[in-house]
C-alpha cells in the first residue's frame, strides 16, 4: 500500500450551539464553548488514517495544551506526526465554529502557529515520499508551501490531491502540480470566476478540467458528488441521513478518497462511494476530528453510481 502524506494545518476547534446562524450585524445566543482539534489538514490526515491508510503528517503547533491535545489525538490514529513542528511562542491555530439547529456552520479560521510552516518543514516531512505515494493538500497555510510541496511530489512520482479550501483569492500557479482537485459547490464557482466561466457546479465539473488542468471532484452535500471519467459525468449519490453537525463532512470526504485511492489500483467511483458513505456517517455526529468515522463503522450498503460507463478504471494512481 502507498502512504498518503498531508501538509497542512491543525487548529483546536472552539464550537458553540446556536438556534440559527447571525446574520450580518445580529447576535444570537448560543451554548457554552467545546474546544476539539482539528484544522483542514489535521481532518484529513485522521479521515485517511482511519480508512486504513499509513499516514504521515507535516505541519505546526503551538506550544500550548492546544498543541499537545492535537498531537495525542494524532498518535491516536496511528498517524506519524514527526514532521509536526511545535512553533515555540505561537499559540495553537484556532477555529471559531457556530453551528445551527439544522447542522449548518459558519467558521472563522485564525492561523497561529500554522502560519510558522517553513518550506524547510514542507521538504523534510516529504523526504520519504516515493512513487506512487499520494499528497493531500488544503489551503489553511500559505499557498507558497502548496505549491511547494505539489512540485515536490510530482518530481517524486507521487499523486498530488488538493482541497480546495477555503477557496483560493488567485490561482497563479497553484494548480501546475494538482492531479485531482477536490472542491464543494461554493468552491468550484470561485474557481470558474477566476477562469471567467460560468456554470452549474455539474456543469463546471466537466468544462473546467480543460481549462484548469487537474481532474475535478465536486461536491454537493445532500446532492452527492460528481466528476467526469473518460468524458462521461459520473454523480455518486449521497447516502441519506439526518445531520448533526456538518462540521468535517468535506475533510472525512478527502481523507478517506485519499486513502482509497492509496490502497492500490481502484476504479474513482468506487473511491467516491466510500467517502461518501464515511461522510455521511460524519456528519451524524458533533465536532471535526472527533466525528470521523473508523473504516470498520462504514455501512456495508452503498449506492451506486450513475454514470454512462460505470467501469471506466481510475489510472491516476498505482
Amino acid at each position: 500500500m502507498s502512504t498518503v502524506f498531508v501538509v497542512g494545518s491543525l487548529n483546536i476547534d472552539q464550537n458553540i450551539r446556536v438556534r440559527s446562524l447571525p446574520r450580518a450585524g445580529e447576535t444570537v445566543p448560543g451554548s457554552d464553548a467545546t474546544f476539539s482539534p482539528g484544522g483542514k489538514g489535521g481532518n484529513q490526515g485522521v479521515a485517511a488514517a482511519r480508512a486504513g491508510a499509513s499516514v504521515k503528517f507535516t505541519g505546526a503547533v503551538g506550544d500550548d495544551a492546544h498543541g499537545r491535545r492535537i498531537l495525542e489525538v494524532l498518535s491516536g490514529a496511528h498517524i506519524d506526526a514527526g514532521h509536526v513542528r511545535v512553533v515555540a511562542g505561537a499559540a495553537t491555530g484556532t477555529a471559531v465554529i457556530a453551528v445551527d439547529d439544522q447542522g449548518e456552520n459558519q467558521i472563522i479560521v485564525s492561523p497561529g502557529a500554522n502560519a510558522g510552516l517553513t518550506a524547510g518543514d514542507v521538504e523534510a516531512g516529504l523526504a520519504a515520499m516515493r512513487a506512487g505515494d499520494v499528497l493531500v493538500l488544503q489551503l489553511e497555510i500559505p499557498t507558497a508551501l502548496v505549491r511547494q510541496a505539489a512540485r515536490t511530489a510530482k518530481s517524486r512520482g507521487a499523486f498530488v490531491i488538493l482541497n480546495a479550501a477555503p477557496a483560493p483569492r488567485r490561482i497563479d500557479g497553484l494548480l501546475d502540480d494538482v492531479d485531482l482537485l477536490v472542491v464543494n459547490e461554493q468552491e468550484i464557482q470561485v474557481l470558474a470566476g477566476h477562469a471567467g466561466i460560468r456554470g452549474s457546479h455539474r456543469d463546471l465539473v466537466q468544462t473546467l478540467p480543460p481549462v484548469l488542468g487537474p481532474a475535478i471532484v465536486c461536491t454537493a452535500g445532500a446532492e452527492g458528488s460528481h466528476t467526469v471519467l473518460d468524458g462521461n459525468l459520473v454523480h455518486v449519490p449521497a447516502t441519506k441521513v439526518t445531520a448533526t453537525d456538518t462540521t468535517g463532512a468535506g475533510d472525512t470526504f478527502v481523507g478517506y478518497l485519499a486513502a482509497s485511492l492509496a490502497g492500490g489500483p481502484r476504479r474513482l467511483p468506487a473511491a467516491l462511494i466510500q467517502a461518501s458513505r464515511a461522510s455521511a456517517l460524519a456528519v451524524t455526529r458533533s465536532g471535526a476530528m472527533e466525528s470521523i468515522p473508523w473504516r470498520h463503522e462504514i455501512p456495508a450498503s452503498e449506492p451506486s453510481p450513475a454514470t454512462t460507463n460505470p467501469a471506466i478504471p481510475y489510472q491516476g494512481v498505482s
